[in-house]
């Protein structure tokens, strides 16, 4: 008879020890979860490596770092192994809250990272990925995220995922360019102003020129930079116009640096989601999510 079996339910000690050092990052704080001997977790994870065929854990010089086979396997087993081991009145894996979270570079810099230092400082483990949305909840789906602030509201039921943020777009300029603001300004007013745009297609810009001026935008960019920050600062030197969310350049309107040269009622809306994998609410997603839920309420 070989090291596997049929149901895998002669592991279960193993699974847990995995658990313990999927989540902490190393034997040492494993064995102290567990209250367990350093060489009894090495064992076991050895001993579970070789009834698994592969190895879940690459051994650094501080710590261990778990395989992408490790991680899908602790995205399957948390919630129904946490939820056993709470249900014979074992002593629960404790952890220190932990997280990977992915989300656009800007929102990341400019909210999410500033709002979760207290709680990182506190001993919340942070891993942040940047990116796009749809790249991002890819990794979501595989297990390689833990929770997603995502400009696009993912299909289907598999991911859990509530509204977060609704971002408010304005057309800005410098001072300088000598735009007077006004809630009647034309798009042809603009014709002769350099339009600084995120990507070649210019999706924020078309977006506002349709909302609202009420027409489609045929000109072409001057300057492209795929990172809104890089656009703010553009724009604050005097390159030209563009669209921005507001909670990014709340700083610059404030101080004149920039200003809104279309008032509008109705702004375009961009709606963010707060979107977790699958399997119960852990400590470290709960932790995040509420911490993020405060910081935009006061934008």
């Amino acid at each position: 008879m070989n090291d596997r079996n049929s149901d895998g339910l002669k592991d279960l000690g193993l699974w847990r020890t995995f658990l313990a050092a999927h989540r902490s990052g190393s034997v040492s704080a494993a064995a102290r979860m567990l209250g367990l001997a350093q060489s009894t977790v090495t064992a076991q994870l050895q001993a579970l490596e070789k009834s698994m065929g592969e190895p879940l854990f690459v051994r650094l010089a501080r710590g261990i770092r778990p395989t992408a086979r490790a991680d899908e396997l602790a995205s399957r087993l948390a919630g129904p192994l946490d939820a056993l081991v709470e249900a014979v009145g074992a002593r629960p894996v404790t952890e220190p809250p932990r997280l990977r979270l992915g989300g656009a570079a800007e929102f990341l810099a400019r909210v999410a990272l500033p709002a979760l230092a207290p709680a990182v400082a506190d001993g919340l483990r942070l891993v942040v990925t940047a990116g796009l949305a749809e790249d991002l909840l890819g990794e979501l789906r595989v297990g390689s995220l833990d929770l997603v602030i995502s400009a696009v509201r993912p299909r289907g039921r598999a991911l859990p995922v509530a509204p977060f943020l609704d971002e408010e777009l304005v057309l800005v300029a410098a001072p300088s360019l000598g735009i007077i603001p006004s809630s009647e300004l034309r798009a042809d007013a603009l014709e002769g102003t350099p339009l600084l745009a995120y990507a070649r297609d210019v999706p924020i810009l078309r977006r506002y020129w349709r909302h609202v001026f009420g027409i489609r935008l045929e000109r072409e960019p001057a300057l492209i930079a795929p990172d809104l920050r890089a656009l703010a600062a553009a724009a604050v030197a005097g390159a030209g116009v563009t669209v921005l969310p507001t909670y990014l350049i709340a700083d610059e309107l404030a101080d004149g640096r920039l200003v809104v040269v279309r008032e509008t009622e109705d702004p375009p809306i961009n709606t963010l989601y707060l979107v977790r994998r699958p399997g119960p609410l852990t400590g470290g997603v709960a932790v995040v999510e509420q911490t993020l839920r405060a910081a935009v309420a006061e934008l």
